[in-house]
């Protein structure tokens, strides 16, 4: 594969790394087994445990393991065809993913606070 394939792909294969990763660490359908990872992370006396349930929910921690799994499905290797394809393309998949879930959280807090300040003037207007 030629560099602006690889580059391609990897802008392209980034985006359902940081989908995964982000409905996994932050939206509802997973809020019970985060709340429990989330639980695990603080009372677990053992460190490596107590670290193991935090990879679950830490966008950036889980997209490195969501990133090996699109490795090893897709095979995809960045600069070299040898081991080093790999650990560039994987490095290189996580910084990716990880900007456009910064992306995704910046666009939502603006949203929210368009909605706030729309939800303040109507108020203001209606005089309550």
């Amino acid at each position: 594969m030629n560099l602006s394939m690889q580059v391609a792909t990897l802008f392209l294969l980034a985006i359902p790394i940081a989908c995964i990763s982000w409905t996994i660490t932050h939206e509802e359908v997973f809020r019970e087994p985060r709340e429990f990872c989330v639980e695990k992370s603080k009372i677990c006396e053992r460190w490596y445990k107590r670290k193991f349930f935090y990879l679950f929910i830490c966008e950036f921690c889980f997209s490195h393991y969501v990133t090996a799994f699109f490795l090893f499905i897709t095979n995809y290797k960045l600069l070299f065809d040898d081991w080093r394809g790999y650990l560039i393309g994987g490095f290189a998949l996580v910084w990716v993913a990880n900007q456009y879930m910064s992306l995704f959280n910046r666009l939502r807090l603006d949203i929210k606070s368009e909605k706030i300040e729309t939800q303040i003037k109507e108020k203001i207007v209606s005089g309550d």
